[in-house]
């Protein structure tokens, strides 16, 4: 299946300063459907080689997409049911297991080490989404989305739904955000100087600097929407997700949308062989696109 998007709004421009047109997406882009027949797809990331793992979280799966044989493989099957994921700087895959609402750190063969439980000696709500940052250390956010296969107390465990950091030795959990309503959504700056959270709960995403000391400062809205998961491409944009992919130049104005056929879309990253292809994860499906 092909969706054209040749009418996706792509006449923003950047602020008045600069001659040349946001440029989201390239000539003739359109979407393509590469698998369906999942529960529900999450979690997209690329490996060193462009290749994209993905989760089906109902069916406990992480999931790989090799780009060089355009084939579907199944990494793990017992996964904590897991939610997002993230390559660290050695190509270790990270996720966020919410069977126990845990984090995990998975090896190239498929074998897995618990690296947290608990915040305070309680259990988070349920580690969602999460960045690591270029020293190592892990940002992640813990909403609250009670899941029918818990069989534990389906009570918020924490006293809010915040965001967490997780320092590069693995040895301590901080929490670094506690002033919103609902995080899911997170990505950060290559260069490490700025974090993106998505308040899905609020309909806001915002931006806050890193301080060398992984805490965060200045937080400042960024657009007036939330967010299920999120991206950055090398220009800077940001892309939000939910009914469709909406991208938002660094200034936080909106310069693009991408339509999606699917009830829901999850999250977004980029991979692929030259990582210019952006991978969508939505609802029964795993779409792609070429910017």
């Amino acid at each position: 299946m092909r969706i054209s998007i040749l009418t996706i709004l792509l006449s923003a421009c950047l602020p008045a300063t600069s001659q040349n047109p946001v440029k989201a997406l390239a000539d003739g882009a359109e979407v393509r459907l590469l698998a369906d027949g999942f529960a529900f797809t999450e979690g997209p990331a690329a490996d060193k080689d462009g290749n994209v793992y993905f989760t089906d979280q109902p069916n406990d799966k992480i999931l790989k997409w090799n780009v060089n044989e355009q084939k579907l493989s199944v990494f793990s099957d017992k996964t904590g049911r897991a939610n997002g994921l993230f390559f660290d700087q050695e190509d270790n895959l990270l996720s966020c297991s919410d069977m126990d609402n845990e984090m995990w750190k998975w090896s190239a063969n498929g074998n897995h080490k618990t690296l947290i439980t608990n915040y305070d000696n309680k259990k988070l709500n349920g580690p969602n989404d999460l960045w690591v940052a270029p020293s190592g250390g892990i940002y992640f956010t813990d909403p609250l989305y009670p899941r029918n296969y818990w069989t534990r107390d389906k009570a918020m465990q924490q006293d809010g739904q915040h965001v967490y950091y997780i320092t590069p030795d693995y040895k301590h959990v901080i929490r670094i955000a506690a002033d919103l309503k609902q995080p899911n959504g997170i990505i950060g700056t290559p260069d490490g100087k700025r974090l993106y959270v998505a308040d899905i709960g609020a309909g806001k995403t915002y931006v806050y600097d890193i301080q060398p000391d992984a805490t965060l400062s200045d937080k400042r809205l960024f657009c007036e929407m939330g967010s299920d998961g999120m991206t950055i491409d090398r220009n800077g944009n940001i892309y939000l997700t939910g009914r469709g992919v909406t991208v938002f130049n660094p200034s936080g104005e909106k310069i693009a949308h991408i339509p999606v056929k699917a009830k829901w879309t999850a999250n977004v990253c980029f991979g692929g062989a030259n990582g210019n292809t952006l991978f969508i994860t939505a609802s029964e499906f795993l779409y792609s696109i070429d910017l």
